[in-house]
């Protein structure tokens, strides 16, 4: 096969459809928009969300109270359980958690979780613990830093 044997599937070309002439075009006079009314009429028709005077959706439905998700507050969260690959001794800091791809995005800081056990001594230098957490941390010997 060479390029220039390449045909279209059939069906996937239309004829361009000629509005307001004669002849079997089958549009014309009106142009297929059928008699009088605000849609036969240039620059008429109705909005999108227009339900024909019916109180729309938008407004039948309740808009009450006051949404925080703005203005809430965002922390990348890690489990206790992840901090088992850094060596006795370490110092982790959300620097050396980005770095090693535990966490993707700081966003307003690190929270550690009390997922799982923490098998290390480790200092973890975080923006919050979780109580479970912090219990699990001291219980294992290590340190915590809140920044």
């Amino acid at each position: 096969m060479k390029l220039n044997e390449l045909q279209k599937n059939p069906g996937a070309t239309h004829r361009k459809k000629i509005v307001g002439r004669g002849r079997g075009s089958g549009l014309g006079k009106t142009s297929g928009r059928g008699e009088k009314g605000q849609n036969a009429r240039s620059g008429g028709g109705v909005r999108i969300v227009f339900e024909g005077g019916q109180t729309p959706l938008y407004r039948r439905l309740p808009k009450r109270g006051f949404d925080n998700a703005r203005f809430a507050v965002r922390y990348a969260t890690i489990n206790l359980e992840d901090l088992n690959r850094f060596e006795d001794g370490t110092v982790v800091t959300p620097e050396l958690l980005k770095e090693t791809g535990l966490v993707k995005k700081q966003l307003a800081g690190i929270k550690v979780l009390g997922n799982g056990e923490l098998k290390k001594k480790l200092t973890i230098k975080a923006h919050k613990f979780s109580t479970s957490a912090k219990e699990k941390i001291e219980a294992s010997g290590s340190k915590i830093e809140v920044m």
